[in-house]
């Protein structure tokens, strides 16, 4: 029995070691919850601001994306196999952070006689090779039908609803039985991105392989790093300098991230004091090792009084997975997608005690519910006036690629 399946709430987040400008630790681990609060969408921000004001200490956890009908009169009422709750946070009773050669350890008091028996447990942990079942993965959304959809996203943008949207599908497998950390294991091994979660609470699990930060809170600082434009990796060391460098170039995936910066820009603003708001990296691209990706970071200061839970509610869903406008183009995707994104396209991360927090996007993620053995994970791809159907669809099977390895591989 590993220890992932000994505790009943784990956050586990990894870095790997992707150092750049924003990183903070390298990895953090926070397992089995003192407090807690779960809850659907309505009032999910007011009662989280409640919740972390109370607590005022560290707070692991998830906002999913239909958190959107909260904050908006929007509503979701597409297919949802996995039945996660919209808002799940827990006050954790023993955390482990790590930065470069040090391990800080923080029990909560009522637990902190079990260190010593935990050390020996995990000294005598031994890792047991899981043979998963056989899976049969479906596409909710046929191709036939998501080249109709796409051509519909397209008569939107046309007649000015709006002028970009990101539309998802799933990946769906029923009757699944996995071992979700071997999963997470091999899943963050072929990707090592930046933002990798394993999460559970209980039950439900996600496995995520994130490369793409949401949301920083540092101080008065607050970060937000969207990425639009992904091409795919070579082997070939010209060839591969050759498709980043066409990325660089490429006039549909910068004019995709530029007006998804406007976006972030306009949202930052609800809560940045005057004239703070400022654009630091635009279209900069970023090598990993399944893609390349463009990624722009945008930042704002903010007052001391400014609560992180109102800088979360006022840009919340993140730009990069919906579109612009945002609310027409959530309305949009909720008509054409057939599946609700759920914790798809939200955000996982942490609280700490000082009310600073960081939160990844929730892509190239597996998302499972043991109970039902409901296994899901969708892609998808921003739509604009110069997009062509069959590339995004393209682009949606090259994001999907690392999920379909690592479920299908024994």
């Amino acid at each position: 029995m590993n220890w992932a399946n000994q505790h009943r709430e784990v956050v586990f987040l990894d870095s790997n070691a992707y150092h750049q400008k924003y990183s903070s630790y390298d990895a953090v681990l926070a397992v089995d919850a003192f407090t807690s609060i779960k809850t659907d969408y309505e009032n999910a921000f007011q009662d989280l601001y409640q919740y972390q004001s109370q607590t005022k200490d560290w707070l692991f956890g998830y906002l999913s994306y239909d958190l959107k009908n909260d904050t908006e009169a929007l509503h979701s009422n597409n297919f949802d196999g996995l039945d996660f709750p919209d808002l799940f946070f827990f006050q954790p009773k023993k955390l482990f952070l790590i930065k470069e050669n040090e391990l800080e350890i923080q029990y909560l008091r009522l637990c902190d006689d079990e260190i010593d028996s935990d050390f020996e447990e995990i000294l005598s942990i031994t890792t047991n090779t899981h043979h998963p079942s056989s899976i049969t993965i479906k596409q909710r959304i046929s191709k036939e039908n998501y080249l109709s959809k796409v051509s519909k996203m397209l008569e939107h943008i046309h007649r000015g609803d709006i002028y970009e949207a990101n539309f998802c599908m799933e990946f769906y497998a029923e009757n699944a039985q996995i071992e979700p950390l071997e999963i997470y294991q091999k899943l963050n091994a072929i990707s090592e991105p930046p933002f990798a979660v394993y999460f559970k609470n209980n039950f439900q699990y996600l496995l995520s392989a994130s490369p793409e930060r949401y949301l920083r809170k540092d101080g008065n600082k607050v970060i937000s790093q969207p990425i639009k434009g992904t091409a795919r990796r070579s082997f070939d060391i010209e060839q591969d300098e050759q498709l980043k460098s066409d990325l660089a170039q490429n006039e549909k995936e910068r004019s995709e991230n530029i007006m998804i910066v406007d976006l972030v820009r306009n949202d930052l603003s609800h809560t940045a004091t005057k004239g703070s708001v400022q654009v630091e990296e635009l279209c900069e691209i970023y090598t990993f090792k399944q893609v390349h990706q463009m990624i722009s970071t945008i930042v704002s200061e903010v007052e001391n009084t400014t609560s992180p839970i109102e800088i979360l509610r006022t840009t919340f869903p993140m730009g990069s997975m919906t579109g612009a406008p945002k609310i027409s183009a959530m309305q949009i995707i909720e008509t054409l997608e057939e599946t609700k994104r759920g914790l798809y396209s939200g955000a996982v991360g942490y609280f700490n005690p000082n009310g600073d927090f960081d939160f990844n996007v929730v892509i190239r993620s597996i998302l499972y519910n043991s109970k039902n053995q409901y296994l899901s994970f969708s892609v998808g791809s921003a739509i604009t006036s110069q997009s062509i159907s069959e590339n995004e669809y393209e682009e949606c099977l090259l994001k999907a690629k690392a999920m379909f390895e690592v479920l299908q591989s024994k």
